[in-house]
């Protein structure tokens, strides 16, 4: 089983910054995109950042030129730096990940629980 665990959440004032973090853990042989997706109340789920094990990465419109995504493949951890925060970026942010794992070593997609960012105006 592989978990992923997020951290670095929390309230901030607009026009601040906050870097999240997203740890993967189990048995991991190895993972190919990881990303982040959030969540407005009342909204779908919508893309943020991915970043490949190459490192190529995707950034959602309404997040470009702020946020940033970056990974450690040793330490199967991906980040997400925000800078410049708007009252509308105010969201559960969720980990995703598509992790190859023992035994079988098929790709599955993972989740992690969700961390919210609060963002004041």
């Amino acid at each position: 089983q592989v978990q992923l665990v997020e951290s670095g959440g929390g309230l901030v004032q607009a026009g601040g910054s906050l870097r999240l973090s997203c740890a993967a853990s189990g048995r991991i042989f190895s993972i190919n995109v990881m990303g982040w997706y959030r969540q407005a109340p009342g909204k779908q789920r919508e893309l943020v950042a991915t970043i490949t094990s190459g490192g190529y990465t995707n950034y959602g419109d309404s997040v470009k030129g702020r946020f940033t995504v970056s990974r450690d493949n040793a330490k199967n951890t991906v980040y997400l730096q925000m800078n410049s925060l708007k009252p509308e970026d105010l969201a559960v942010y969720y980990c995703n990940a598509d992790v190859q794992s023992f035994p079988l070593l098929r790709y599955q997609t993972y989740w992690g629980q969700g961390t919210q960012v609060t963002v004041s105006s």
